[in-house]
């Protein structure tokens, strides 16, 4: 199936209009950034983040009162996918001092309900769990697979027959679990999602994340240098940074304006990311292998006229290609439910902006220069 195989459109005469759009797009995004920030996610910032499915819808309000006054602070509570799902996310990474007694007092209270009496005794504890010796193993089986049942991260220190010793978390996400179970027992819920991250490690996943994408651009300006010359190449990259960074700023702009659009910047916001280079520098050199070719046939045409007729001559492809893309992506975005609608929404306008780009950035920078400077493009 092929599409406008007569087209010969004037595409380098809107190069100026296609400027002006991008230009304005790049400032709104600036000062949406600027103004509004962008929201990390825990893979970046560091903390704990949970995220609970409710049997029977909640009330997103009722959730916020409950946690509110658990010990941990400030809360960031807000529903997920539905009427169900709840999302709470703290930048705590340990449970603090003053609360910690009442969680071990919560534990302690599940233990007697299990077996009352049974003798115990801590033998060693931390910010993050601690652990009980008992008995017997049998005492020690009955209560870890009780507390387990209960909500409790417990489990055994060793797998030995007969150990006696119970290792239970005692984490952020654990306490919060706890208090929802006991504040709100007559809804159950299931945990869809939970997530630590230390500062040290966010920091360095931030800065990793960064480094790939700086990386990524870098090999494709060498490898389109070799492949093309380096004003192809150049403007292939620049095409590049105008889509990430536009796309981009459209998550500082839309952030919390779309309900049930989570908008937070992450580790598969990153890979969404790489994602859209790898697509738009496929849809870009497509574009760039066809002026060249053309250039090898037609040396005596203008550039100009050229890098139109290669443009028309492969929109057929592009529209066919970037078409059944867009419509998967829309599908996920749709019906792929809260973890993937944010991957799919970077894919959807990614491309979308990738495929403009690959039109009127990367063909116009290349003819830009060539009349700029007075250079004849030849292969």
């Amino acid at each position: 199936m092929r599409f406008f195989e007569k087209l010969n459109f004037n595409f380098l005469g809107l190069r100026k209009t296609a400027y002006a759009i991008s230009g304005a797009l790049f400032l709104i995004g600036i000062i949406a950034a600027v103004t509004r920030g962008f929201q990390f996610g825990i893979d970046f910032k560091g903390g704990a983040e949970i995220v609970l499915q409710f049997e029977k819808p909640i009330n997103i309000s009722d959730i916020r009162a409950d946690v509110d006054n658990i010990g941990l602070g400030n809360l960031e509570v807000k529903t997920f996918g539905g009427e169900t799902g709840v999302m709470i996310r703290t930048e705590l990474q340990l449970i603090p001092a003053e609360v910690y007694p009442q969680v071990i007092e919560a534990i302690e209270q599940e233990i007697e309900k299990l077996i009352p009496g049974v003798s115990r005794k801590i033998v060693d504890s931390s910010a993050s769990s601690v652990t009980y010796a008992f008995d017997n193993s049998e005492d020690a089986n009955n209560i870890i697979d009780g507390l387990f049942a209960a909500g409790f991260q417990s489990g055994r220190v060793s797998e030995e027959p007969d150990n006696v010793e119970m290792l239970v978390s005692v984490g952020i996400a654990d306490w919060i679990k706890e208090n929802l179970r006991t504040k709100i027992p007559d809804n159950p819920f299931t945990v869809l999602k939970e997530d630590r991250v230390g500062p040290k490690i966010g920091a360095e996943l931030k800065r990793d994340a960064v480094l790939a994408i700086f990386f990524a651009l870098i090999a494709i300006l060498i490898y389109l240098g070799f492949r093309f010359k380096f004003i192809f190449a150049f403007g292939a990259v620049a095409a590049l940074f105008h889509d990430v960074l536009i796309t981009l700023g459209l998550f500082a702009i839309l952030y919390g304006l779309i309900p049930g659009l989570n908008l937070d910047i992450d580790l598969t916001i990153v890979a969404a990311f790489l994602t859209l280079i790898g697509y738009s520098i496929n849809d870009t050199v497509v574009v760039f292998d066809r002026i060249r070719e053309n250039l090898k046939i037609h040396k005596t045409r203008p550039l100009f006229e050229i890098i139109n007729t290669s443009i028309s001559q492969t929109m057929s492809r592009t529209i066919l290609t970037g078409g059944t893309t867009l419509l998967t992506v829309l599908v996920l975005m749709i019906f792929g439910g809260e973890v993937l609608r944010a991957f799919a929404f970077t894919l959807f306008f990614g491309i979308i902006i990738g495929t403009y780009s690959s039109i009127f950035v990367a063909s116009t920078l290349v003819y830009e220069y060539a009349t700029k400077y007075h250079k004849k493009v030849e292969f």
